[in-house]
């Protein structure tokens, strides 16, 4: 969806002209309102990552430039350059990473949620969300031509019974104000490691799909890490949610939530598979398969989820 530009100290973003069910960047008035929305909601977690606005213009030569005169043509967002061996999937590949780290990340995402206003009006897209995407799993994953149908089955009858089972629970914490606005994609990769810790890459163009529960979306970051190695993160996380959240969803609930956000990232390696051309073909089919074998574990598992008494692959605080 966008073209990202590396210098040694700035990163340029600048959106592509496209248009999809869940996005519109078609005309260059949308692509400088995006802009600026990326701005501001970034602002919240990654205040000193995120700069400006900025135009890009074209002179009479032909050249585009970043200043000076000439016709405004696109925009593009201004970002400062983090250090890529402090991101978190970097440190988990590595091996140094420190529960002090974690337990930061943990605090500023725990206080950034407790800030948040509850969703009471608009709470109910959250579930219309995970309904809606949860048709597209399963239309998407039982393509024949990815022979996927015998593994992610199961996976998708088990998250298919849970929402039928568990929607009166979510709307209960709807109306408890459990719903929020929140970071819309929470990965290790949009995370930096830095002091304080640096969140970016806001889902913002799309504001229904950044209604969250927060524990779906700490859980989902927590799962994340757990794929690539560092299970003993995700109770951190979730025990430090708690400690400013009360609320805590029941073991079933958090099941269905891996098992959905696993299911759609099986589904999002797939996406990759229709790209023209294929990037890393290679890599896409097997890792659809290792996320729908984790939805599996999520949604049949049902196990809990406590602090380890120790890490010993990793540093400590």
């Amino acid at each position: 969806m966008s073209w990202v530009f590396l210098t040694d100290e700035l990163v340029y973003k600048l959106k592509k002209p496209v248009r999809h069910a869940f996005l519109d960047f078609s005309t260059i008035g949308k692509r400088h309102f995006y802009c600026d929305e990326e701005l501001r909601l970034n602002a919240r977690l990654a205040a000193k990552t995120y700069r400006r606005v900025i135009p890009l213009r074209r002179g009479r030569a032909g050249h585009f430039t970043l200043g000076g005169g000439g016709r405004v043509v696109d925009w593009l967002v201004e970002m400062r350059r983090l250090p890529q061996s402090d991101m978190l999937d970097e440190r988990v590949g590595s091996g140094h990473l420190k529960v002090s780290e974690i337990a930061e990340v943990a605090k500023t995402l725990a206080a950034f949620y407790t800030q948040r206003q509850a969703e009471i009006d608009e709470g109910d897209a959250f579930l219309r969300h995970l309904k809606g995407e949860q048709r597209i799993n399963r239309a998407i994953l039982l393509r024949p031509e990815y022979a996927l149908s015998d593994i992610a089955s199961r996976a998708l009858e088990g998250v298919d019974r849970l929402v039928q089972r568990l929607s009166p629970r979510i709307e209960a914490r709807l109306l408890r104000g459990a719903i929020i606005e929140g970071h819309g994609d929470l990965r290790p990769e949009h995370i930096c490691l830095c002091r304080p810790p640096q969140i970016i890459d806001c889902l913002e163009f799309n504001r229904s799909m950044r209604i969250v529960d927060p524990y779906d979306e700490i859980n989902y970051l927590g799962l994340e890490c757990e794929m690539l190695g560092a299970p003993w993160i995700r109770p951190l996380l979730l025990k430090a949610l708690e400690s400013r959240l009360p609320d805590r969803p029941d073991a079933e609930l958090l099941a269905l939530y891996g098992g959905f956000r696993a299911l759609l990232r099986a589904r999002l390696c797939l996406a990759h598979l229709l790209e023209e051309p294929v990037r890393h073909p290679e890599k896409w089919r097997p890792l659809a398969i290792r996320y729908i074998e984790q939805a599996n574990r999520e949604i049949f598992s049902l196990r809990s989820r406590s602090v380890p008494k120790s890490t010993p692959a990793y540093g400590d605080a």
